[in-house]
């Protein structure tokens, strides 16, 4: 077990996720934070974690999954809130949390980590004891590239004037995109240690981590394939059947491709985005295919040899990946609103990138634009989707948005906000 004052660390750069995971403390008798490997969720955990236990610690970590196998209940001793961190190594040990949530002793009492979900699961879900945060890889606000000048959560309150210049130009969020939000890069020096980051987190998804999820060995040629179709078709709604038929050579069968699929969801790797299926004035059909994303672009990237200067030389791609960029800092930016991001996309062809929805029901639409020459087509698809929607039933938009990486953040006279990802934060 090791207390807190062993465990602060100088350097730490405030996450959005701190706000989130300090109001789940309050609500909640344990918190689980799930995401990606190299998120930052162990850091972030430990600013507010009194004690801790770590099972993959080299020296201790055998001994404390053996430990867990005859009394889970030793391993939540310690001053709370009380860190186990990467709990899926020892899965009963949620069941024992759950126990101890039970017996009423008080909100904020753990916090468990983990990067992937198992597939043997516990015997209790632990809905009402243990609640649910999803940790992503840092935004811009987060590594500091955007200037934060205008608030998501302002525009949701009805912010009345939006006008800003971001110093980051495009070679800026390129080098960002193929850099990543993974903390490690972002504090780095060297610009080409940082992007190397993203192609060392591929190298040990497909050395280990997956195969770790569950002990089940996988093909790691089939792996890498599939990973580079869903880089290859990043921000569509390409379907599984894409996907297959995109690996080339022969691929394996529809239910491997499933199975590959479900692992890289369970560990956090790829995030889709789900579809609005708002009431409508009319009776236009609604598309329900997720659009696909990993949790961050950078991994798409690395999986494709996309350095800064190719994407500079081939802005389709670039502003694919640069779709993917928004989707990840809207979601971190929603989480702490208690929002959802989702897309639309109806059989017309009408479509929005993202849509902030919410709890209280409130929304947004965006459409992503990387040049300011779209900005124009942008905003007429939002101001046509507002018109379909019917908003008796949805409520009016609490704001439409063009994201765009160009540098000026403004309001255009039809009441649509044209604002630079780099000016951007919850």
């Amino acid at each position: 077990m090791v207390e807190k004052d062993e465990e602060r660390q100088e350097g730490y750069w405030p996450r959005v996720a701190d706000a989130v995971l300090q109001r789940a403390l309050r609500a909640s008798g344990a918190v689980q934070i799930v995401g990606a490997k190299w998120c930052g969720k162990t850091e972030t955990a430990k600013q507010q974690a009194q004690s801790a236990v770590y099972l993959q610690d080299p020296d201790e970590g055998p001994s404390l999954v053996a430990l867990a196998e005859v009394r889970p209940s030793v391993l939540l001793e310690g001053a709370e809130p009380h860190l186990i961190d990467e709990w899926q190594m020892a899965p009963q040990l949620w069941d024992a949390v759950r126990f101890a949530v039970d017996q009423g002793k008080g909100k904020g009492r753990f916090i468990l980590t983990g990067s992937a979900t198992p597939k043997k699961r516990p015997k209790h879900s632990g809905v009402g004891r243990i609640s649910r945060m999803h940790m992503r890889p840092m935004s811009l606000f987060e590594s500091r590239e955007s200037t934060g000048a205008v608030s998501l959560a302002g525009l949701f309150d009805g912010a009345a004037e939006v006008g800003a210049i971001s110093d980051r130009s495009i070679e800026d969020i390129a080098f960002a995109l193929c850099r990543g939000g993974w903390p490690e890069a972002v504090l780095e020096s060297d610009p080409e240690i940082a992007l190397d980051q993203a192609k060392d987190y591929v190298a040990e998804l497909l050395d280990s981590d997956i195969d770790e999820m569950d002990d089940k060995k996988r093909n790691s040629t089939w792996l890498r394939a599939i990973l580079r179709s869903y880089a290859r078709n990043i921000s569509t709604e390409a379907s599984q059947a894409t996907i297959a038929a995109d690996m080339g050579g022969e691929p394996p069968s529809e239910n491997t491709v499933a199975d590959y699929l479900d692992a890289l969801r369970r560990t956090y790797v790829t995030e889709d985005l789900p579809a609005w299926n708002p009431a409508l004035r009319s009776k236009t059909a609604v598309r329900t295919s997720p659009t696909r994303h990993f949790c961050d672009p950078s991994i798409g990237a690395a999986l494709l040899g996309a350095s800064p200067r190719k994407l500079l030389l081939d802005f389709s791609t670039f502003g694919l990946f640069f779709e993917s960029l928004c989707v990840r800092d809207l979601r971190v930016y929603a989480a702490k609103l208690r929002g959802t991001v989702y897309h639309y996309r109806d059989k017309t062809g009408l479509e929005a990138d993202a849509v902030v929805v919410l709890d209280d029901g409130r929304w947004g639409a965006v459409e992503v634009k990387l040049g300011e020459k779209q900005v124009e087509e942008g905003a007429a698809h939002l101001l046509k989707l507002a018109s379909r929607v019917d908003d008796s039933k949805e409520g009016a938009p609490s704001f439409l948005m063009v994201l765009t990486g160009q540098q000026a953040a403004y309001c255009r006279p039809d009441g649509v906000y044209v604002v630079p990802i780099t000016c951007l934060a919850p």
